[in-house]
């Protein structure tokens, strides 16, 4: 069965564009040019991935990347023109699992797509056999894809979620930035490993009382990051 692509792109011709591009490639592509059109088909559920552009009528992609979180684990990847490092912060802060600079290769845009939904295909059929890490006062349910704190369950996106447990599964063990993001997000040749900072920051803000003396991440700088017991 073909994988569903929704493209949420004001530009008519970007549109077109990536829509030729991923249907040679196997998928199967919708496209709206509205921002709130483009919400409510989002929120369908029809789709395996959204391509969202940040710069769209009515409403931004901003506020469309932050609504389907609420209710949606697929992957979203932010388009924009924009290439402040603040934007792509603010995009992946709120969900988004990648972030793509305009102008940008077609081919550079399949590649990631592909990734993603691979990424993603694995992560939930994946059944861990070590089904509970407990460390500290922090729990996993590895199954359930739960976190809890101190018994708070604390809400973890997917990526955040994936970045804790290799962590906590390797515990006192250093991954660099580079190694992070090859085994999460699946790719090494395209993407930002800045994309990793981001996340880290976003996982000590939800589980860590303070980040100036963490309990659980820890930097080692110049190296990488580890889960410290």
């Amino acid at each position: 069965m073909k994988k569903k692509i929704l493209i949420i792109e004001d530009d008519l011709s970007i549109a077109e564009l990536e829509k030729d591009y991923l249907i040679i490639n196997g998928f199967d592509v919708l496209f709206e040019t509205s921002g709130v059109k483009g919400l409510l088909t989002a929120k369908s559920g029809r789709f395996d991935l959204v391509i969202l552009d940040v710069m769209l009528p009515e409403i931004d992609g901003f506020v469309i990347c932050k609504e389907l979180r609420q209710t949606l684990d697929i992957p979203i990847l932010i388009v924009s023109a924009k290439e402040e490092g603040i934007d792509k912060i603010r995009g992946l802060g709120l969900g988004a699992d990648d972030y793509i600079t305009k102008p940008f290769s077609p081919n550079e845009l399949v590649a990631r797509v592909k990734a993603h939904i691979s990424r993603y295909e694995r992560l939930t059929t994946y059944q861990n056999k070590e089904e509970i890490i407990e460390i500290n006062g922090l729990m996993m349910d590895i199954t359930a894809r739960r976190v809890f704190v101190n018994n708070n369950e604390i809400n973890l996106s997917i990526k955040e979620f994936d970045i804790l447990h290799l962590l906590a599964k390797n515990p006192n063990r250093v991954f660099s930035k580079e190694e992070i993001f090859e085994r999460i997000w699946d790719v090494t040749s395209v993407g930002d490993i800045s994309t990793v900072t981001v996340h880290i920051r976003k996982i000590r803000e939800k589980i860590e009382k303070g980040s100036e003396e963490p309990k659980y991440i820890e930097t080692i700088w110049g190296a990488g990051y580890r889960f410290k017991i």
